[in-house]
């Protein structure tokens, strides 16, 4: 099971608003259907664009049936993860930041990929693919900048089906190379485009719900527009048959300003 990762109250503040406010829309609006024009939008900065590096699919499975075909990234792994948790949160209330999008994807940021400087959520997107969730950070001058649009699935369609990250949106900064899902071994081949000038690029292997790497590479020079990038990582101890890669740049205003991850299996290495 996963464990709770303290955050403080003025985050939880932001996170329940815009999750409030986001499930008010949902809940007042026409009824969801799978085409784009009933995408619910909920303060969404208006640069961050709706392509994604996963793999579009409804959301209306079972917490039986998994979230095929999308990857369990995190904060669970199984099924069994996520009916344990069901059944302590239904007798206790435990930890209920599973079932808010927007805490789920900011602890996945900071926790998780290690990036705490980016810890507010920007703004949240609900259409048939699941919660779109910008998260970003305060610029010097009080305004907002976005480091990625995390993608979150609902394993579940019941009440207290919780929130599973499953990917990002990627505009400005991908990583296509390994493709999502791609079955993939140590030295792993690592690519995408930028947009940007003087970026420094990183990139880390992370597995199951543990926030340490199992492999890291640092850094490459990058930049121009839509640019190609490309890098290798290796990674050893891996015990999951599922691992997030993820990539960040940044330098200018602080260490993250951008990342973008994928998901991918792990075979040998």
């Amino acid at each position: 099971m996963t464990k709770f990762r303290g955050r403080g109250k003025e985050r939880r503040l932001v996170a329940s608003v815009v999750t409030l406010a986001s499930l008010f829309l949902v809940a007042c609006g026409p009824a969801k259907s799978t085409t784009p024009s009933s995408t619910t939008h909920l303060t969404l900065p208006a640069s961050t664009s709706t392509s994604t590096t996963t793999t579009p699919a409804s959301t209306s499975t079972t917490a039986m049936a998994g979230i095929a075909p999308y990857l369990a990234l995190w904060p669970f792994n199984s099924v069994g993860e996520v009916e344990s948790w069901q059944q302590a949160y239904g007798s206790a209330g435990h930890q209920p930041w599973h079932l808010d999008a927007g805490s789920t994807a900011l602890d996945f940021t900071e926790s998780y990929l290690g990036y705490n400087e980016v810890n507010i959520v920007v703004g949240t997107t609900i259409d048939a693919t699941g919660a779109h969730v910008a998260v970003g950070f305060h610029t010097t001058n009080g305004a907002t900048s976005t480091a990625a649009v995390v993608h979150l699935v609902r394993w579940g369609t019941e009440s207290d089906a919780p929130w599973e990250v499953v990917g990002t949106d990627d505009t400005t900064f991908s990583l296509t190379t390994p493709p999502y899902g791609a079955a993939v071994s140590s030295p792993l081949r690592v690519g995408g485009t930028i947009t940007g000038v003087d970026e420094s690029i990183s990139v880390t292997v992370h597995q199951g719900i543990s926030s340490a790497a199992i492999g890291s590479f640092c850094c490459m020079p990058a930049g121009g527009a839509a640019a190609p990038w490309s890098a290798t990582v290796s990674f050893a101890g891996k015990t999951a048959p599922v691992l997030t890669v993820a990539a960040a740049t940044g330098g200018h205003v602080q260490a993250v300003e951008r990342f973008t991850i994928t998901g991918v299996h792990s075979v040998t290495g």
